[in-house]
């Protein structure tokens, strides 16, 4: 079964079989709708047995991300189990993925981001004499250099990199498109990620000219969303780092790190790609709570 003939059957369920207002069944449409325009963005599969809990945290995260109240997020999740658990019990869904996503607490929950020891030690983890690892050492610089959404950065193709110029051309959401700048070393990696593991990532799927993707896999096609997010993970393990880290912890500590040196709120939203200032503006107290945490341990009088 397919994520939209469960959310149809299920919607039929609420209204025919528990007699809800209508009201009520429109709310639980409107936040399945989201879930399933979200998966369908982030090329998440639309087999619902394959539906895995990382989907439904990531797609919590960037409701986080978008300034959507902690309750509203909680009721997603709420509207979400119920999905699992109709199908579980009248589908022979065999696992319920919301089983593994914990609700989020109440409060203002500030994004977590990592410290320039740790993006350093992440960073420097991949193992750059294999291909794969001179490819994710690559992504993970870009990722840090530039803040990108991890959709955005695993759909790159080739032809919008200017390593001359120094920028990368990249689509966000509502097909807005953007330019952001890369930095040398970002510039160095990727250089150094085409000449040496490019082609040979390709190399049996017919040469570098295989795909116009940047980032590819042996099967001559793109890296997944879920391909990286697993990799991370993976290098956070042999990192020792002990914080829980995804492509969007590193994209947190872009635009932290960026203003604790003192960038300008309005560069951090136009790099970042976000519409509404206030959805940028979380970092700001991010960056005030970090530096207020520094001085409590290294002031004199603090």
């Amino acid at each position: 079964m397919n994520l939209d003939d469960a959310i149809d059957a299920y919607l039929m369920h609420l209204k025919v079989e528990r007699n809800l207002a209508e009201n009520t069944v429109k709310a639980y449409a409107n936040d399945l709708s989201q879930f399933a325009e979200y998966c369908e963005e982030n090329e998440v599969t639309p087999a619902i047995a394959r539906i895995s809990g990382e989907d439904i945290s990531e797609f919590l995260l960037v409701q986080t991300d978008k300034n959507v109240s902690t309750r509203t997020v909680a009721r997603k999740l709420s509207t979400l189990r119920g999905l699992f658990t109709f199908l579980r019990r009248h589908h022979d869904l065999k696992t319920d993925p919301t089983s593994r996503v914990d609700a989020p607490r109440f409060g203002r929950k500030l994004p977590v981001v990592l410290t320039l020891d740790e993006v350093e030690t992440l960073l420097n983890t991949p193992d750059r004499s294999s291909p794969e690892g001179l490819r994710d050492w690559a992504m993970m610089e870009v990722l840090y250099a530039t803040g990108l959404r991890v959709t955005e950065l695993v759909s790159i193709l080739q032809r919008e990199v200017d390593l001359n110029g120094g920028y990368v051309r990249v689509v966000g959401k509502g097909s807005k498109q953007r330019v952001v700048p890369l930095g040398q070393v970002a510039i160095d990696a990727v250089r150094e990620y085409e000449e040496q593991a490019r082609g040979q990532l390709l190399l049996n799927a017919g040469g570098p000219g295989a795909s116009p993707a940047l980032f590819v896999t042996r099967r001559g096609g793109p890296i997944t969303r879920q391909g990286f997010w697993k990799n991370i993970k993976r290098y956070t393990t042999e990192a020792g780092i002990e914080k829980s880290i995804s492509p969007h912890k590193l994209r947190h500590s872009f635009a932290t790190h960026l203003l604790e040196r003192g960038a300008d709120l309005r560069i951090v939203q136009a790099l970042l790609g976000h519409a509404d200032i206030n959805t940028t503006q979380i970092y700001t107290h991010v960056a005030r709570e970090r530096l207020k945490k520094l001085h409590d341990k290294h002031h004199p009088r603090a």
